[in-house]
């Protein structure tokens, strides 16, 4: 090794890309790849979202309808022979909540959970969600466990 074959290490050199308005010498003087006027050759300019040059934009031409309540809450549906295959699998024993249904990546931490009345459950269970509907709710008491509704 000597000076004359020095480099510097493979990825360590980040070259900036073009170098413009340095001149009509370089290629890139003049305009600096910008073109001749409109808003794209000033400096400062930026568009807004979804801007279409003053043609109207897409979001405005379409049109809009229905009704979407922001108030709305999602909930999480959980069958009851979901609960069952976890309690043959031996996930879960006697004991059913929100913080248990997240360890087992059920749900996640935030999710408001539903029991849903799909399926068949044979054990007895204590489960405290947000949600039963009826079905669900009769299906758990008949086999002697117990819902709780947050």
């Amino acid at each position: 090794m000597n000076l004359s074959n020095l480099q510097p290490a493979e990825g360590s050199v980040h070259r900036e890309g073009k170098r413009v308005g340095r001149g009509q010498g370089s290629g890139k003087g003049g305009t600096s790849t910008r073109g001749h006027k409109g808003a794209k050759s000033r400096s400062g300019f930026s568009h807004k979202i979804g801007f279409e040059g003053g043609q109207m934009p897409l979001q405005r031409r379409v049109p809009k309808f229905g009704f979407k309540n922001f108030n709305r809450k999602e909930y999480v549906g959980i069958n009851l022979s979901k609960l069952q295959e976890l309690v043959d699998a031996g996930r879960i024993a006697d004991k059913v909540d929100v913080e248990t249904l997240v360890q087992l990546h059920i749900v996640k931490k935030n999710d408001l959970v539903k029991i849903l009345g799909g399926g068949e459950l044979k054990a007895k269970l204590k489960i405290s969600v947000h949600k039963f509907t009826a079905g669900a709710k009769a299906a758990i008491e008949a086999v002697g466990g117990e819902a709780v509704t947050l």
